[in-house]
Order: C-alpha cells, then structure tokens, then sequence
C-alpha cells in the first residue's frame, strides 16, 4: 500500500490510478521529482537507470533528503553538481552498489589521508572467458547470461563489456574523493570479496559474502546498524575453497579504458561516455548493432567531443541530448 507511485508513461498512470484508488499516481519526469521530494520520506533511494535519475536525485538532495546511490550515472554524468548539493545541504550519500558499499564499509573508522588505494572487483561478466575475435558474433540472449548475478538487461550489457566497472570508477571517485591513480580494477570472478581497500601501511580491507544485494541494500537503509537477515546465505570460505584474481586487461576490455579516459578529462566527457553508452546498449539490445558496435560508438563519440570544464545542469542535459542523437545518426 505505497502512499506515493511515479511511472514511467501517462497511459499506465491511467489505468494504475483507477484499479488502485488507495495510492496516489504521477508520470513522466515530474513524477519522479515528485516522489524524490516527498515530504513523508527522509531517505531516497535512487536507482532508476541512466542519467534521468540525475534531476530528480539533485532535487530530493536540495530537500535535505539522505540518498541510498544505486543509480551510477548520476554521479558519472553530474558528480561535481551532487557533491557540491551534497555538502552544501549537509546530506549523506549511501553507496548501494556493491562494490562501493564493500568501499564504504572497509572504511569505517579509517582516515582518508590513510589510503593508498581502492581496489574495484569485477567479475568480468557473460563473456570474461572469449576472445576478441570471439565476441563478433556474440547474441543478445548469450551477453543476458551473467554467471554470478540476476540483473536488469542494460546493467547486464554493462557488464560484459565492463563498462559498468568504468561507471563504478567514475562513481568511486566522487563517493571517496579519490583520484583516478588511486583506483584500481581486479578481475574475480567468484564475486565473493565485493572491493577492497588498501592502506599506506599495507594493511588491505576487505568486504566478503555472497552474492546477495539484499546485503548492500540493507546496509544503506539502515546505516550505521545493520538488519538483521536470516534468509541471507551464509558465506563459506571452507566450501569455496579458493578465490581466483587476475590483472584486468584494457585492450580485452577497452570500454574499461574509455571511462578512466573520461573520468580523467573530466568535465562534459564522463556525460558522452554513459550517454553513448546508454545509447548503444538499446540499439544492440533492439538488434540494430553488434555486440563490439557498442564500444566503437562510444570512441567515436569522445574522440569527436570538445570538453566543457564546469559544466552547469542545463549543459549536461544539452551535452546529453546531442550525444544520444549523434549516436543515432552513426548508425543510420
């Protein structure tokens, strides 16, 4: 019995307001803000997909509103923007991912002048296993077939080109501010230690257990306790036995490069990066391009982008919107 219910299109704003009269219904982008600053709530958890979670996100932070962060574009495309609203309106970012929840608990009580490094795990998605010249004809049913987690379609692309590890980065490097040098990406393909973080003393933080976002979800909502879970599984180190790493390679993985590339660059660059992106992922997803045809496109779009340094919400969204177009017009 939600109080409060945003969708997507105003037909199913329609039909949804007649069968359940109990609940309020609002649509499209006013909608979201709408239940972003809902005056009955004190936390938001943000975790639409893509960069329309940005506006609503800015706005529920403006209201003072803690916000649990499982939406990764916000933070790549606006991280200057949130973290400014952030401070200035004293609100705490909860990281929901994973990995940046497995950051954000390794560093609880520790110093931030006391870090060397973050160390981001991947599992290395659907096709960590293929060669290049394997991947030409990979299927949109065999890139959906991730080994160790159930996710949505377009993070599930995401992952088998490692892009979503890029926006994890991106996303690490606002959440920790911590610079690019200091970030690492580790292929594990158990998805039992979820990130790491290491100190200038050696000493290396872990955070373990399976694969459940029950877990970071919980924690995020319930910071600084923890909910009591029964039905969580347990982990079982002397069952697993052993835990497999390797070194991540860029030119197996270079939508991994691309995103260090434009979190280096900065500026409007990390918004044509997850525009592209976003963009591409529907086109394969629709049939319209081949599995590789995604990381093309994204190159062809940064290396045809003159950075912006500062960029303002109204030039993000213009930046946005040119960026989507464009990669509509490689294709056609």
């Amino acid at each position: 019995s939600p109080e409060l219910v945003s969708v997507k299109e105003k037909k199913d704003y329609e039909s949804l307001k007649s069968e359940f009269p109990q609940t309020k219904f609002v649509f499209g982008e006013d909608g979201l803000v709408e239940v972003a600053v809902y005056h009955r709530s004190d936390i938001v958890v943000s975790a639409v997909i893509g960069s329309v979670g940005l506006y609503p996100t800015l706005k529920a932070i403006q209201e003072k509103k803690d916000i649990a962060i499982a939406n990764k574009e916000t933070l790549v495309t606006a991280g200057h923007l949130v973290m400014d609203a952030a401070k200035e309106h004293g609100v705490r970012l909860l990281p929901v991912d994973s990995e940046h929840s497995a950051i954000f608990q390794a560093l609880q009580g520790e110093q931030e002048k006391n870090i060397e490094k973050l160390i981001i795990t991947a599992s290395g998605g659907s096709f960590r296993d293929l060669t290049r010249e394997q991947l030409q004809h990979v299927t949109v049913e065999q890139a959906l077939n991730h080994p160790n987690w159930s996710m949505g379609a377009k993070i599930t692309i995401d992952s088998a080109s490692m892009m979503n590890k890029g926006l994890e980065v991106i996303e690490a490097h606002w959440l920790f501010n911590m610079p690019y040098d200091k970030i690492s990406v580790l292929m594990h393909k158990e998805s039992i230690i979820h990130s790491m973080v290491q100190f200038h003393d050696g000493s290396v933080m872990a955070q373990l257990g399976t694969p459940d976002m029950r877990v970071p979800i919980s924690y995020a909502l319930m910071y600084p306790d923890r909910l009591r879970n029964e039905s969580t599984e347990r982990l079982d180190l002397a069952r697993i036995a052993t835990l497999h790493f390797q070194e991540m390679s860029f030119e197996r993985f270079p939508c991994l490069q691309y995103a260090f590339d434009a979190g280096k660059l900065g500026g409007t660059m990390p918004t044509v990066l997850n525009a592209a992106n976003e963009e591409a992922v529907a086109l394969f997803l629709k049939g319209n391009i081949t599995f590789l045809d995604i990381e093309r496109l994204i190159y062809q779009a940064m290396e045809r982008h003159h950075v912006i340094k500062q960029p303002d919400l109204e030039t993000i969204q213009q930046i946005d919107l040119q960026t989507r177009k464009s990669i509509q017009s490689f294709v056609k």
